[in-house]
Parts: C-alpha cells; structure tokens; sequence
C-alpha cells in the first residue's frame, strides 16, 4: 500500500551534500549532447522558459518512460544546491493559492517580480497513477534559464536505458526489481521561509527535512 501520510506538498528529490538530481527529456539531438558534453549545446534555447524536476516517476509519467516524440532521451542532471536554493527562494507558484497569498494582487505582483514559477503536481507511483501528495516542478525563464544551464549544471547522465529497463519491469510484473531500480529520492531540506514562498507543506516538527 501507498504511502498516503506523506506531507501533500514536499521536494523529494536525491542530493548530496553539493548536488541536487533533477531531470527534463528531450530530442537525441539536444540529450546526447548534453550528456556527452556535460552542458545544452548552444542550439538549445536560454530564452524560452524551461521546466526541471527531481522526482524520477514524475518525469516517466511526463516523457512515456522516454518513449514520447522528441522525450527520447531523459537526462539526469545534477545542478548545485545553491542554485537550486536561489531559485525556490525567488520562486511564485503558477497559480494563485490563498494558503500562500493573501490576495490576487499580491500574487500578480510576484508574477511580475520573479522569473521562477512553481508548480505541485500529484507525484505517481511505479504505474504512472497520481498518488495524493504532489511532486515540485520547478520552471525558469530568462535569467534564471540562463543561470541553470550556464552555471548550476555539474553533472548530466543519459538515463534513458534506466527508464526503459524500470518499465520493462513493471509491464512484466516484477514490482518489487522495479522500486529497487528507482533513484533513492528523500525529503529535501527546506527553511521555514523558503518552503511558504514555494507553499510547501510544514513538517510535523517544524523543522527542515533531513
């Protein structure tokens, strides 16, 4: 049975001390190159807002286990935590919330302030169905766009065979060798102050996650 006490909105993502694993999918053209070159090669547009997110099953439920047109080649890349962090601390969500803002307009305001938007989508299990706690994606655009691609990224890995190899899995039944391929995906520490700006939900203690 599913986990349904998880906290309904919390990063979850693998980190390591410096790092954080986020991932997107693309076209051979653009994944192969990034992953062999470690950076988006220049062809690969700064100035259109780009959507990255660090759980794994999220992005198989958004490129089809990569088998969508033009999501052929999913990418795991690692990213510093200090951008990540600078990134949630300027962020606005998508939509308004009342739970985070107190009116509309205080909300459009931060549209207009910031480049950063994220999103909460329902987080989905090892057959893509929507589990009752969300999952962080996290969009950029201009500077922030910028900044990701030129400055945050110190690692990018070619994740496709995992994704395919997790799919054949549970197309065959073997829930269990599945779950043990996933990326061990953990609450990711937030402050107080940087999970109300990103409308994350508190833990029970108050305190940041391990």
């Amino acid at each position: 049975m599913e986990n349904t006490e998880m906290p309904r909105r919390m990063i979850r993502a693998a980190y390591t001390d410096d790092t954080v694993t986020v991932y997107q999918a693309y076209r051979p053209a653009i994944g192969d190159h990034a992953a062999l070159h470690g950076r988006f090669p220049e062809s690969w547009s700064r100035s259109r807002m780009t959507w990255i997110k660090p759980s794994f099953l999220w992005m198989m439920y958004r490129s089809g286990w990569g088998r969508k047109e033009g999501q052929e080649r999913v990418l795991a890349l690692d990213i510093s935590r200090d951008g990540f962090g600078s990134a949630l601390r300027r962020a606005c969500l998508s939509h308004f919330d009342r739970s985070v803002y107190p009116d509309r307009e205080t909300w459009a305001e931060r549209v207009r302030s910031t480049q950063v938007r994220v999103q909460w989508d329902p987080e989905r299990d090892l057959f893509l169905r929507p589990l009752p706690y969300r999952s962080l994606q996290l969009g950029l655009t201009g500077r922030a766009t910028r900044d990701y691609a030129d400055h945050w990224i110190v690692g990018v890995r070619d994740v496709t065979g995992l994704a395919h190899r997790v799919h054949e899995l549970v197309r065959s039944g073997d829930r269990e060798a599945a779950a043990a391929l996933l990326p061990r995906e953990r609450p990711y520490p937030l402050d107080e102050e940087t999970a109300a700006v990103i409308g994350a939900t508190p833990e029970p203690s108050g305190r940041p996650a391990p």
